[in-house]
């Protein structure tokens, strides 16, 4: 029986930079471009002699990629070696293999060691989808990432599908309602995605791109780097089945919220075709001129932290006006969203309706205090948070009917703008982004965090924008 596990991609709204640093928190929202992982047997049967095995089979498959590699897993040690086309190998899916079967193994019972057993020597055949947002597909051959997390979207549904298919956890099902978020059975899938994920990149991160991966939109702060410390031990040699207790029980510190955009919003990516940016080199520069500039970083740092603080601030508050009186927020949001900020302040007819605006209006200014710190921040450590091209895009985004907000996700650079919109005034932005040659992202936001799901996505129209277009 197959195994179909999802994973959200991201969008950092808020947070870029000092989201390295606790306490700094960000709003991450998930959206609805997922990745997909298949786990199934690879053979039907267990051979007789197979009581005698130390190894057996794994097949990864990306079809997308016209990829497959052969491994063989080691049943005593849970690592796997590679055996057939090596050279397209991916750190972050072998990781997640590893340390999920690992986790099994550290986590099942004497009931349960007979069927995991069985299980692991029928091999396991693993398929990895991926929705075409997460890639730019313009200038083709070349395939470009459009900054939505696909690293850490994949290896959180490999994780999941394997723990799931291996009996480690039951995950919540893509129908329900996702009141589980509190489960301790997504809390295993996400010390072992943030693990995997951690040693694939060969750095600890942030870690919010796996954190929303696995529970959804959220408020996140991260955790102390030393938690996963025994598992970078284990990339150098040592026994992996003896460290996985160790990150299971580990004082995992992250702080996690719900946190999703108030009602009648819509998230907005658009991918303007000037190629991507490296986060990790970005990063660097801006730690390189904290460390020599530490007076004038921490000023931007504060003003940054409390911009941020402020944006959410009202972004609460528009979602618990929404909960309180909702006809005049509706109303509100209506109006708004046929009409230019400056125009908003004309539409306060009553004391409740006033209230949403100054909150929208609080949110915008917010979102633009921002921005001019990010960029601040960039001109001062040589790296284009907020390069000139995508200024002029922002700023005219923003002068648009409806558009409350924009920005540029996470670390900034060339990757995909975001925008939040008012009511149904999105197709009008997406409109004026074609006309100016941005590609409009089929992307919105799904607080959904993983999931099982009921099919495969290459059978289900839902899910039409995973394709099986072969990316040379």
């Amino acid at each position: 029986m197959a195994v179909v596990a999802s994973a959200p991609g991201k969008v950092l709204m808020t947070g870029g930079y000092l989201i390295l640093e606790r306490p700094n928190p960000g709003l991450v929202l998930s959206t609805n471009a997922r990745f997909y992982a298949i786990v199934k047997p690879l053979y039907e049967d267990v051979k007789p002699d197979s009581w005698s095995w130390a190894w057996t089979d794994i097949k990864l498959t990306s079809p997308q990629l016209s990829r497959e590699s052969t491994y063989k897993l080691a049943l005593k040690t849970n690592t796997i070696q590679c055996i057939s086309s090596c050279e397209s190998r991916n750190p972050f899916v072998e990781q997640a293999v590893q340390y999920a079967v690992a986790a099994a193994h550290a986590t099942s019972d004497k009931n349960k060691k007979d069927l995991l057993q069985k299980l692991l020597l029928q091999g396991l055949d693993v398929t990895i989808l991926g929705c075409n947002d997460f890639y730019s597909y313009r200038n083709q051959p070349e395939v470009a990432k459009t900054g939505l997390g696909s690293s850490a979207a994949m290896t959180t549904a490999v994780v999941a599908a394997l723990l799931h298919y291996l009996g480690v956890v039951k995950l919540p099902s893509s129908m329900d309602n996702q009141e589980k978020k509190n489960n301790a059975d997504l809390d295993v899938v996400h010390m072992i995605a943030q693990t995997a994920h951690c040693i694939a990149q060969g750095k600890v991160g942030s870690g919010f791109d796996v954190s929303s991966a696995v529970y959804g939109s959220q408020r996140y702060v991260r955790f102390s780097p030393e938690v996963i410390s025994s598992a970078q031990v284990a990339a150098k040699g040592a026994s992996l089945p003896e460290v996985i207790t160790d990150i299971l029980k580990g004082n995992w510190d992250h702080e996690r919220t719900d946190f999703s955009l108030p009602p009648l919003m819509t998230l907005l990516l658009g991918e303007p075709g000037t190629g991507g940016s490296s986060t990790t080199s970005m990063v660097g520069a801006v730690k390189k001129w904290q460390k020599s500039e530490p007076q004038k970083s921490l000023g931007t740092w504060k003003k940054l932290s409390e911009a941020n603080a402020e944006l959410e601030r009202q972004l609460n508050l528009l979602s618990r006006l929404a909960e309180e009186q909702w006809d005049a927020y509706k109303c509100v949001i209506y109006n708004c969203s046929r009409l230019k900020s400056d125009k908003w302040i004309e539409q306060a007819s009553e004391p409740s309706k006033e209230e949403v605006i100054k909150a929208l209006l609080g949110a915008r200014d917010a979102m633009l205090s921002i921005r001019y710190h990010m960029r601040q921040m960039g001109e001062a450590a040589g790296v284009p948070i907020e390069p000139e091209s995508q200024t002029r895009l922002l700023d005219a985004t923003l002068n648009l009917e409806g558009v409350l907000l924009c920005g540029v996700p996470g670390a900034g650079g060339f990757d995909a703008i975001f925008a939040v919109t008012l009511g149904d005034s999105s197709n009008n932005l997406m409109k004026v982004w074609s006309s100016q040659n941005v590609l409009a992202l089929l992307v919105r936001e799904d607080p959904r965090g993983v999931s099982v799901e009921t099919s495969d996505p290459r059978a289900n129209e839902i899910t039409s924008a995973v394709s099986l277009v072969h990316i040379e």
